[in-house]
């Protein structure tokens, strides 16, 4: 028997804008559209009488915009949300509150009519649209949280020379908002490559540091890697860690896609795996594709140390997922343990063991 069809109510003020989403929606024979909302009101009311499995959602609206949309309805009807955000640092400051009252995710709103069909935008729409859909009733406004989502905080960190990558795609800034306040103000270095825009990684990070216990920032490139601090890739640059004596620096790199992204976790985890080989700890978590799979099969054969996110708690299981095939990771854990399970390892020496797939 074939899946059942994923319903979605489109929600946006413009109607061009509405018509060119449901167009890309619509050439994906998994999706429906069961109707469409030109403001928050009219959302709610459709939400209530129709039922959708996903809900796009405008931010700016009359009458209602998306993040009242979000405070009545996240987290209390079974239904996911992705926001179409505007390329903007303002719409990227607005989205951020829009993942911490409850959505999903996002994508970024076209630009002009012409953008809209690009197969880039309608792949990135269906696919966020599908895992949101996967995940219904899974995300939560993260202040509300239930206590069995909670990442325990981690003690003062004792161990020192060694550097944590980690690599993140859709759902990722929900997880982020949840993992990383568990880490000390004076653990290890963390780099962290999170699929993005370019326009949305400096507010991002930002928004991190506000949540955060380490200082978090937008990579510059150059910049030594220290402890407390958390390092972002650039929406549009790789970041390399790099051995320059006994300094590790960050480097960025505008090179072409490396596994169809740019920024890579495969690029971050392959210099990581050659600035820092067994003084290294990798961590693939939530999203679509195998970018990190081929970077922890580099980290394992250094001597680093490889986590995934097990499957109950990624939003979305495809980059675990791949990197556990590769049979290159040694510790699969649920994200409330993924923060122990690196102070564990870095604060002994104990021999990996692969993960058997």
């Amino acid at each position: 028997m074939s899946a059942p069809l994923v319903r979605v109510l489109v929600v946006d003020d413009s109607a061009v804008v509405r018509a060119f989403i449901c167009g890309a929606l619509t050439r994906n024979p998994q999706l429906q559209v069961i109707g469409q909302a030109a403001d928050g009101l009219d959302a709610l009311r459709k939400i209530a009488a129709l039922r959708p499995d996903v809900v796009t959602l405008d931010i700016e609206m009359p009458h209602m915009n998306g993040i009242g949309v979000l405070e009545r309805a996240a987290g209390k009807l079974p239904v996911s949300f992705v926001m179409v955000s505007t390329l903007t640092q303002a719409g990227a400051q607005v989205t951020f509150e829009a993942l911490n009252k409850g959505a999903f995710d996002y994508v970024t709103k076209p630009q002009n009519a012409a953008r809209t069909a690009r197969p880039e935008f309608q792949r990135n729409l269906q696919a966020k649209v599908l895992a949101a859909a996967q995940a219904k009733g899974r995300t939560r406004r993260l202040a509300q949280a239930d206590a069995g989502s909670q990442v325990p905080r981690l003690p003062p960190n004792r161990a020192t020379g060694w550097v944590v990558a980690m690599g993140i795609s859709c759902g990722g800034p929900q997880t982020l908002f949840r993992l990383l306040p568990a880490f000390p103000s004076d653990f290890v270095p963390i780099v962290l490559t999170q699929h993005m825009p370019a326009q949305f990684t400096g507010p991002f990070a930002k928004h991190l540091d506000g949540v955060c216990a380490m200082k978090v920032r937008e990579a510059a490139g150059g910049e030594a890697l220290e402890p407390g601090t958390i390092l972002v890739a650039p929406g549009d640059r790789h970041l390399h860690v790099v051995r320059r004596g006994i300094r590790l620096t960050t480097e960025l790199d505008a090179g072409p896609p490396v596994s169809g992204h740019r920024p890579s976790v495969d690029a971050m985890f392959r210099s990581v795996a050659e600035a820092c080989g067994p003084r290294a700890v990798g961590v693939v978590m939530t999203g679509m594709g195998r970018d990190g799979a081929a970077g922890i099969v580099a980290l394992a054969a250094a001597g680093g140390r490889t986590v995934a996110q097990d499957e109950q708690t990624s939003l979305v299981y495809g980059m675990p997922k791949a990197a556990a095939e590769t049979g290159c990771v040694q510790h699969v854990a649920p994200l409330s343990a993924i923060p122990a399970t690196i102070a564990r390892l870095i604060q002994r020496e104990e021999r990996p063991a692969l993960t058997k797939r």
